[in-house]
């Protein structure tokens, strides 16, 4: 897909295929697609993690992906591909925004509409975050933000 590779040879690649509708993108944790339960925002389960009280913003930008998937992922620790569509769409969506004609997202896409049965651990989910980036018309811009007065 972008060149990315793994140790792990059973890794496969996912992404999403339209944005949430804007009626998604705000009001309620459920509207904005938050799994149905969760009521602690990211933030303030972010700052309940006394390791990371004094943790760089590289580690807390790790920890706060790997809460928000905890979020969705079932009891055991899975997304289901509409599950991770879902949380795309409502918390990726400056990254994959614009993708849409790009032939490789256009193959991702298509693998998370297939066999909907197999669901996403971990792993596979930050490898899909790491793959979007890549391709992210964003990343230029975030490439391009001046670091010095």
């Amino acid at each position: 897909m972008c060149g990315c590779r793994t140790s792990v040879p059973s890794t496969k690649q996912y992404s999403v295929s339209q944005p949430a509708p804007a009626s998604t993108k705000q009001g309620s944790p459920a509207a904005a697609g938050m799994p149905k339960g969760t009521s602690v925002p990211i933030a303030k389960q972010l700052a309940s993690i006394k390791a990371l009280r004094k943790g760089s913003d590289l580690e807390k930008a790790f920890a706060t992906a790997a809460l928000v998937y905890n979020n969705y992922a079932d009891p055991e620790g899975k997304l289901s591909k509409a599950e991770t569509k879902s949380l795309l769409q409502s918390h990726f969506w400056h990254f994959i925004q614009g993708q849409e004609n790009k032939p490789k997202y256009q193959e991702i896409i298509s693998s998370l509409d297939e066999d909907s049965e197999n669901k996403i651990n971990f792993e596979d989910f930050m490898i899909l975050l790491v793959s979007l980036t890549l391709m992210s018309d964003l990343l230029q811009e975030i490439k391009n933000v001046k670091t010095t007065k």
